[in-house]
């Protein structure tokens, strides 16, 4: 670097400090304090209630265990839409040894007026501690969903979505409930 980019480079280094400082003891900051008002919204989407399969696992692979866990059918409904799960399609996790897993299903299902549409449906299961060292339990995804885009469903194809479980004693599978996020 010649001398004269060095003095230049410093000084700029010394007026961006210089400013820095100054607005912190201002009271300003460039980090963010309060919590933006158009922060997003939730829009329930659908239930599906996930039938399932025999898991079986693959241990101590070069990433972890690999656990598949067959989809096997189900049905699913919401306010625009309801119909059947298909068979045939998989929940794939993989499990590292601190307790987190990483998931991806992937599946298709059938609206009750005959619309195929896929579904990848990635997430995180962790049963770790919090920082007191409690349990906690975590298990969100996000599907995607791909829709025919010149059927009534194609609004699928155009959000982002997020899922949580809810487990029903009576129900012998998974049951996601699925929101859109507005």
């Amino acid at each position: 670097m010649t001398t004269m980019l060095r003095k230049v480079f410093f000084a700029l280094v010394f007026v961006f400090s210089f400013l820095s400082v100054n607005a912190q003891q201002n009271g300003q900051s460039n980090a963010q304090t309060n919590e933006p008002k158009d922060a997003p919204r939730l829009e329930f989407a659908l239930q599906l209630k996930v039938t399932l399969g025999e898991a079986f696992s693959i241990d101590n692979t070069q990433h972890g265990r690999r656990t598949v866990i067959p989809i096997t059918g189900g049905t699913f409904e919401g306010p625009q839409l309801k119909g059947t799960i298909l068979n045939g399609g998989a929940d794939y996790q993989l499990a590292n040894a601190n307790g987190r897993s990483e998931l991806e299903a992937i599946y298709c299902i059938k609206t009750d007026d005959g619309a195929y549409i896929h579904v990848r449906n990635r997430g995180i299961i962790n049963g770790g501690k919090d920082a007191e060292g409690r349990p906690q339990f975590y298990f969100m995804a996000a599907p995607q969903f791909e829709a025919p885009g010149d059927s009534k469903y194609a609004w699928l194809n155009n959000s982002l979505f997020v899922c949580k479980p809810a487990f029903d004693a009576s129900f012998k599978g998974i049951v996601l409930n699925v929101w859109r996020v507005l």
